[in-house]
């Protein structure tokens, strides 16, 4: 943890969380393929970038009526998206985009432009190359890739204050 931020002025992140054998996949592909030294997080697929902190309880509360005693949505790893200077697996899941689209209306006045926009669900793999790296992995994955479902266990909020994360909370799915 660093000193960036203040807990009262910390910005939120929230993810959603895989089954332990789809992380330890994503996991191994980032480790393979992703700049060791910018790796200082587990591969993730963000929902949202960049949360006010006064909302924190209010997001918590909402979480839990999301997930508590509801069957994980379905998901597919459904294809390869090329990020330009790196290399994301875009993920499928309309009940998952459901989801945050309803927390996106609760909040949508604090939302930054990033998370107002479109969200294009993604585990990034590998960012910050020379782009003709990046096109190089993207055409070896694409040899091989295989649509396949994923299990969504959960999802968890974060807070950011300059380094790796520090969790705050999770909310697994049934």
């Amino acid at each position: 943890m660093t000193d960036d931020f203040p807990p009262t002025l910390a910005p939120i992140i929230v993810t959603a969380l895989f089954s332990r054998n789809d992380q330890g996949w994503f996991d191994a592909a980032r480790a393979t393929h992703f700049p060791p030294e910018r790796n200082q997080l587990s591969a993730h697929l963000t929902m949202f970038h960049h949360l006010p902190p006064s909302i924190a309880d209010e997001l918590k509360h909402r979480l839990v009526t999301e997930t508590r005693g509801i069957p994980a949505p379905d998901a597919r790893l459904a294809g390869l998206i090329s990020l330009g200077r790196g290399v994301a697996y875009r993920i499928d899941s309309p009940g998952l985009a459901g989801i945050r689209a309803r927390l996106a209306d609760a909040f949508a006045g604090l939302l930054t432009p990033q998370d107002a926009g479109g969200w294009r669900p993604h585990v990034t793999v590998q960012n910050k190359v020379e782009p003709r790296v990046a096109r190089i992995l993207l055409a070896d994955l694409q040899r091989d890739f295989r649509s396949r479902p994923l299990e969504l266990a959960g999802l968890a909020v974060w807070w950011y204050r300059g380094g790796p994360w520090e969790p705050l909370s999770r909310h697994m799915f049934a």
